[in-house]
């Protein structure tokens, strides 16, 4: 299990309180998020902090202002992002993947409630669909941002390039391939970022949606597990050939080492970074997590801070 030291424990710890006196909440539950979650973390990585909070006067649920329903602060290294307990258990009942993970988490730094149960319950009934959906995006948005060589229209429509002769492009579109001179003022050329940091994000995610699609059509939809290289060691080869694996392992590997932000152009490749958009709902969708039994939950969740 990953591990933080004694200090940095006690750097959130104070943080955190400082955020409950400012907001007149309760943590009920902190959490690592980000690569340190998922066994990522480089020497110099900022600490990502997840957490779930509830009102210290549950009446402002029912006044006008009501209640905030996130928190995000930047302390340095360390960044914070909360949800109230209410905007946290629709997130789940969504089967919303940040949210999942945060349950998954293995570093805590609060524990007045214990996820364990809720845990169990998400991993048994989320929605694969929506996780599919999701982590399909996390890759091909990463993709296009930050490897893909494209243009930008001025509507922000976004096309890739696939080649350029000095006089014009060809881009890819929704109805196929087509010619724009590079003097068309409707476009703008964008710089890329191939580093190993955004390959390694977009290889978790192709991943992830792939190994779930093909689990699923086998009957079982596996959660990938949320420590990348248990992924690849456990559950990976299952679905993956060994050059798939050991590319991500590579990636991994340099982006612990403190090599995340060597370019490295496309690690990936285009057609991986891009599952398909049509996936069975027949086989993949599932009706996710019970109204009533997450408001049981949050019962126990109010009551651990009450």
């Amino acid at each position: 299990m990953s591990s933080v030291p004694k200090h940095v424990h006690e750097t959130v710890d104070d943080h955190l309180t400082a955020i409950e006196r400012e907001a007149d909440v309760a943590v009920a539950l902190a959490v690592a998020r980000g690569s340190r979650a998922w066994g990522a973390a480089s020497p110099d990585s900022d600490y990502d902090v997840g957490f779930v909070y509830v009102p210290t006067d549950l009446r402002r649920y029912a006044h006008l202002d009501g209640v905030t329903e996130g928190i995000a602060e930047d302390r340095g290294a360390f960044e914070y992002q909360g949800w109230d307990v209410r905007t946290f258990a629709r997130l789940l009942a969504d089967s919303n993947e940040s949210a999942i993970d945060l349950l998954r988490s293995p570093i805590r730094y609060r524990t007045a409630y214990d996820p364990a149960d809720l845990r169990a319950y998400i991993r048994r009934t989320y929605n694969p669909i929506d996780l599919y959906h999701t982590w399909r995006g996390i890759a091909t948005s990463n993709y296009r941002k930050y490897v893909s060589h494209h243009l930008v229209r001025s509507d922000d429509a976004v096309v890739p390039i696939l080649e350029s002769d000095g006089d014009a492009y060809t881009v890819e579109t929704d109805a196929g391939t087509r010619t724009i001179p590079v003097d068309d003022d409707r476009f703008t050329e964008t710089r890329t970022e191939p580093t190993v940091k955004r390959n390694l994000m977009i290889a978790r995610a192709a991943m992830s949606a792939r190994y779930l699609r093909e689990t699923g059509e086998r009957g079982s939809h596996e959660l990938p597990a949320l420590a990348f290289e248990t992924f690849l060691r456990e559950q990976a080869p299952a679905v993956f050939d060994a050059e798939r694996i050991d590319c991500a392992r590579d990636l991994l590997e340099r982006k612990r080492a403190g090599d995340g932000d060597s370019e490295i152009g496309d690690a990936v490749g285009r057609a991986f970074a891009h599952p398909a958009r049509e996936i069975d709902p027949a086989i993949h969708a599932r009706d996710g997590p019970e109204t009533d039994r997450l408001d049981e939950f949050i019962d126990d969740l109010l009551a651990a801070v009450q």
